[in-house]
């Protein structure tokens, strides 16, 4: 008799996502995204400020051509720490009414085409593939955290979570240097 909680003699990690909730829904949505073992890859902060290492140029330029693989999205603010990003991702589909979308070929146990899942997995082997020129050991946490933003005030509070970021760096659950 098979164990329900493995998959291939592994135990299987429940998802976080909402269970009857289409990421590829129109929608904001913050994401963050982190470094395997929350090691500090990206760069560092300085006097409250997040400076960018090579690694870090590498993340943000990524994060920035998001919408240049998924017509259907739009970017929001970012910010790039030193063992993670925060962003907010815009999914409009109805933008790629008069636009051909991607298309995805992918079995049916993959995420759903232009899916926040699909996004974030595409923009993290691009980041990997880029970084591992420089250093192999370079690795993502295998998931991401994300949060379907639902009226204004809480798109003002994520947009403001991300722009202080730097300056709560000390107090930061991410920060293992703390």
């Amino acid at each position: 008799m098979f164990d329900k909680n493995l998959f291939k003699n592994r135990y299987k990690i429940n998802s976080t996502r909402l269970k009857h909730w289409d990421y590829s829904n129109d929608g904001y949505y913050f994401v963050t995204i982190c470094t395997k073992d929350r090691i500090n890859y990206f760069g560092q902060i300085k006097n409250d400020e997040m400076i960018l290492n090579k690694y870090g140029e590498i993340i943000k330029r990524c994060w920035q051509k998001i919408p240049n693989h998924f017509l259907n999205t739009k970017l929001d603010e970012y910010i790039v720490m030193p063992n993670h990003i925060h962003g907010i991702i815009i999914i409009n589909n109805h933008k790629c009414r008069d636009v051909a979308c991607n298309v995805s070929t992918m079995a049916k146990i993959s995420p759903k085409s232009n899916s926040l899942s699909t996004i974030v997995r595409s923009f993290k082997s691009a980041c990997a593939k880029r970084i591992h020129e420089y250093d192999l050991a370079f690795a993502w946490q295998a998931r991401f955290y994300d949060r379907i933003i639902r009226n204004e005030r809480e798109l003002y509070n994520v947009r403001k979570y991300i722009k202080n970021n730097p300056q709560k760096w000390g107090l930061d659950r991410n920060n293992l240097e703390k």
